[in-house]
């Protein structure tokens, strides 16, 4: 590993040890946005094999935020299960007719998620400081 690598990891470590719960859901967002991106770049260029190994990626991630719902509190976490349901469908028709449109509107989907984490991971830590 380089020392750029190293330092890139240690801050990566850093970042997910001190984040709130909610900053970690928008983490776990950027990461399937970021594979999914890159996913369909590759997907676009012919590389069906990196495009398969960065949907993978985010796949792990959706199976992640959906395993962790809570589903006692209620509409929004079956909501959100049913959100990224649809969106690992998507992916497996992406993956199977090689389409990366149908990646296109996963990410849609998906960043449209975490804006909304992102706003309430922001008040929350808003309410936290002031609160301290």
């Amino acid at each position: 590993m380089t020392s750029y690598s190293n330092a890139r990891q240690a801050y990566t470590t850093s970042s997910v040890l001190t984040a709130s719960p909610g900053q970690l859901i928008v983490m776990a967002y950027d990461g399937a946005i970021r594979a999914l991106r890159q996913s369909a770049d590759a997907m676009r260029r012919g590389d069906r094999e990196r495009a398969r190994n960065r949907m993978r990626s985010a796949e792990a991630i959706i199976d992640e935020l959906n395993n962790s719902l809570d589903m006692s509190h209620g509409e929004i976490p079956a909501r959100l299960r049913a959100l990224y349901l649809y969106c690992k469908r998507l992916l497996i028709n992406a993956n199977t007719q090689s389409e990366a449109e149908a990646i296109d509107v996963a990410v849609g989907l998906l960043t449209k998620l975490r804006e909304s984490w992102f706003q309430i991971a922001q008040t929350a830590q808003n309410a936290e400081q002031e609160s301290a």
